[in-house]
This record gives structure tokens, sequence and C-alpha cells, in this order.
């Protein structure tokens, strides 16, 4: 297919000849009521209305037993990787093809991630290739399961759900209950996404939202903590709020805390967009919808939700034929007013992790030399 044609369809699906960028936030509700009574009644910082609301209605709508907000995705994968128990000198197996901050987090606990293969079907952790790398090289000891390898204690999974198609994340799952590590889903990317009818972030101990600017719900930065255990979820809202005993007038802590409050005044965009989100993601369905008639029989790979998933299409993809076409098509269409993005640098190529333990990355290496993100902003 000329590249030139699918520019010139870009520019058609968004009813412009301007450039069009990868993906922009909507404001189409009650955002600006809902800042300005912020700001009325001075409750801007990290205690107001709107948090406490934020995280009813987050914890309502994924079905989660008790949602805790963050300043950002990351500090929420950091909180929840402590949470599980995850230590200094520890193992946490994860995908190489992911954004920075899913091995930034591990980092931050002073574990070492271990890089498993995605699958080509999810873009997601591969729980086949999950399964024979432990069956390879793990062993389950009376310390928990441990790396024969190293000597080092496995602790726990992060799969990310990416450009928000779920993962197969029932069989990760499952292989990990049966290792004895502790699930944490990375759904970042994938508000409103559903696996088999359940929400993503739902399926292990603990589960990221992120909710950066140019995710499918923005509050300009902001994260949240999903919990099936809602006192597990307490224990965190204590944590992530300085460890800060009730008092009336004198300052008390009771463990070592973390300043990852969200402030009053995002969670009040956060709530307003929460009520249009079903409508965001529709409208985004709906351009995916559209991509994937357009590719139909051109020679190039649409990338469409996993079977069985309901998928928010955060970011759109495509595959090209081979790592040149892939960068002729970057340059062309950033040339043309189309922005597009090749997927993150895979994490084993960045010189502090490329020293990890990793399985052969063969389908990881394939993907990132062919993938490319489409624009993807809803149309409302």
């Amino acid at each position: 297919m000329d590249y030139r044609e699918i520019t010139d369809f870009i520019h058609q699906l968004y009813g412009t000849e301007d450039f069009v960028p990868l993906s922009v936030p909507k404001f189409v509700g009650n955002e600006k009521k809902y800042l300005e009574e912020c700001i009325d009644s001075t409750f801007v910082s990290s205690v107001g209305p709107f948090v406490d609301r934020f995280e009813e209605e987050i914890a309502r709508y994924t079905g989660a037993a008790r949602a805790v907000v963050c300043v950002n995705g990351t500090s929420a994968l950091h909180v929840a990787l402590m949470l599980v128990g995850v230590e200094r000198g520890d193992e946490v197996l994860t995908q190489s093809l992911t954004f920075i901050a899913t091995c930034n987090a591990i980092s931050y606990t002073g574990a070492h991630p271990v890089f498993i293969d995605v699958d080509r079907e999810t873009l997601g952790l591969s729980p086949d290739a999950l399964s024979a790398w432990l069956e390879k090289y793990a062993a389950i000891t009376g310390s928990g399961c441990r790396n024969r390898r190293t000597g080092r204690r496995i602790k726990a999974c992060v799969p990310m759900h990416t450009f928000g198609h779920p993962a197969r994340i029932t069989e990760i799952a499952a292989i990990c209950e049966q290792w004895g590590i502790e699930l944490v889903e990375d759904a970042a990317e994938s508000i409103g996404s559903r696996y088999q009818g359940q929400h993503t972030g739902t399926f292990g101990k603990v589960g990221a939202l992120s909710f950066n600017g140019n995710k499918t719900l923005t509050t300009g930065g902001g994260g949240m903590l999903l919990f099936n255990d809602p006192e597990l979820g307490a224990w965190a809202k204590h944590l992530t709020t300085q460890a800060k005993v009730p008092h009336r007038w004198e300052f008390r802590h009771d463990a070592v805390g973390y300043n990852y409050r969200m402030p009053n005044i995002n969670a009040a965009l956060g709530c307003a967009q929460l009520e249009n989100l079903d409508t965001l993601i529709e409208s985004k369905r709906e351009v995916a919808a559209e991509y994937a008639r357009f590719f139909e029989g051109s020679g190039l790979q649409f990338v469409r939700e996993p079977e069985g998933c309901r998928s928010n299409y955060w970011l759109n993809a495509v595959l090209l034929p081979s790592r040149e076409e892939r960068d002729a098509f970057l340059e062309y269409t950033n040339d043309h007013g189309v922005m597009t993005r090749p997927v993150w640098e895979l994490m084993t190529d960045l010189p502090m992790f490329e020293g990890c333990e990793r399985d052969a990355q063969q389908v990881t290496r394939w993907l990132a030399d062919r993938l490319v993100n489409l624009p993807s902003s809803p149309r409302v």
C-alpha cells in the first residue's frame, strides 16, 4: 500500500489537513465545572471530596473492592510491588516490550527484572513463554520460588496490557499461583478494557492504572491502585499518604510512607472524565474499526483486540513487513503531517537492563522491528 494513501486516509479520518497528533485528551463534559468547584473550595491539594469520589467511582467501574489514587502510574506500580512483598535482591518477571515505567518501578524496590517473551496476538506477556522459562530455570523451595541460575527469589510477575489489549491474564494468573509468584497487573494503558468480561487490573492481588495526559481517561497526571482485598487497599492508602496517623493537630507517622497522593484538583478532572469514559472508548473503538477496514487486504496487518477481549484501543498499531519498511513509513508519515511512533525501545536494549536475565525474546524482537502506532484520539 502506498504511504500517501495511508496519510490521506488518516487526514480524512480526523477531518483535517492539519497535523494529526498521536493521542490527545478530550474534554466534553463537566471538566471545567468540577475544576471551578475545586478551586472555589480551596481544596486543590491532596485532600478533598473529589479524591474520595474518584476512588469510589473507579472501584465501581472496574469491579475492584477498593481503589486508591496515586500521583502517577509509576508510583502506583512501585507501591503495588512493595505491597506484595518484593524486596531488594528479588527477581520480578515482566516483558521487555513495555514502557520504561514498568521496569523503573521494579528497580525502585531494588529488585531485578527478568524479561519474558510476549504473544504476537496480544502484545502482552506470553503465558507459554512464562511457563517454559519457569520450568527451565525455576524451583519451588522452602523460601519460595527461586531462580536456579542466580539463586534469587522470584517474588512477582508484572504483565502489561499493551496499548489497552488484554494479555492472556487468566493463564498468567494460574501459572503464578502454581509457582507461588505474586501477580501485579500493569494496566496503565487499559482503563475500560476487559478480558472475558472482567476489567483488567483485577485479576491479581494488585493492579495499577495510569491517567497521564495521553491516556483514554486523563487527570493530567495520575494513577490508581486496584485491590480485591479492601484491607490491603486501606494499608496502601495509609502508605501513600505519608503513613500519617490521624490526629487533630499532631504529626504522627507509624511507617516509612510515600508522598504519592493525587491532588484533589486532578481527581476533579478524573471524575468528569469518568462520566464520559464509555463514550470516549466507543469512539476509539470506531476509529479502530475504520483502520481495520482500511488495512484489510493491504498487506499490512492492523493489530486487533484479542479473542474474548474488549479493548479500549488506547493506541492503534499496524505491522510493517520489515524494520526497513517500518523506518521508511515512520519517516514518510511524520514528514506528511501524521504523527506515528515505533514501539518503545526494548528494555533489554537499554544500558541499565542489558545484563538482566531473559529468554530468547523472539516475538518481542519481531514486533519491535515492525510495529508502528497510528493516531488514536477519540473523535468526540
